[in-house]
């Protein structure tokens, strides 16, 4: 089955941890997780347009590649971080909850709704007083993420 045309394909999704334990509070696995991320934008099977790093869940703005499903995406997400937490973290037992909620964002206003929630996150959970203090959010870390789409960028 053909995929939709990329410029309907930019999503923001969220996926929780396994009976959301807080095991993203670990620098040592959100660190593992960010290299999983950036691993995965190197190869180009995903934009990563915006995220954030909860201490039980997670939220991105992703535009997966032309020849990826977001499914798969998210795949090479969750799987990658879980086969590398087990052998390089030793750690033990389930780390996602199956499946992952997701939102096609479908114009330049919504793009820039979702992007702020997901940039004022932290502040809103108490993590951090300002956008940019917190370490793992796109916030903060933007040499790690891609620029909107073309479609939602603020100036065409």
């Amino acid at each position: 089955m053909p995929l939709a045309p990329q410029e309907t394909r930019t999503f923001f999704v969220s996926f929780a941890t396994w009976q959301r334990r807080p095991i993203l509070q670990s620098h040592t696995l959100c660190d593992l997780l960010l290299d999983v991320m950036r691993e995965n934008r190197k190869k180009q099977r995903f934009q990563l347009h915006e995220f954030v790093f909860m201490r039980d869940h997670v939220h991105l703005i992703i535009t997966p590649a032309p020849f990826a499903s977001l499914e798969k995406a998210i795949q090479f997400i969750k799987g990658g971080f879980s086969y590398r937490a087990k052998n390089e973290a030793a750690f033990h037992g389930e780390i996602w909850q199956k499946g992952f909620n997701e939102h096609r964002i479908k114009d330049q206003l919504e793009y820039q709704q979702q992007a702020e929630y997901i940039r004022t996150n932290p502040i809103k959970a108490r993590f951090v007083e300002r956008a940019g203090e917190y370490p793992y959010c796109s916030a903060s870390l933007k040499v790690e993420v891609d620029p909107a789409p073309f479609q939602f960028q603020r100036s065409r």
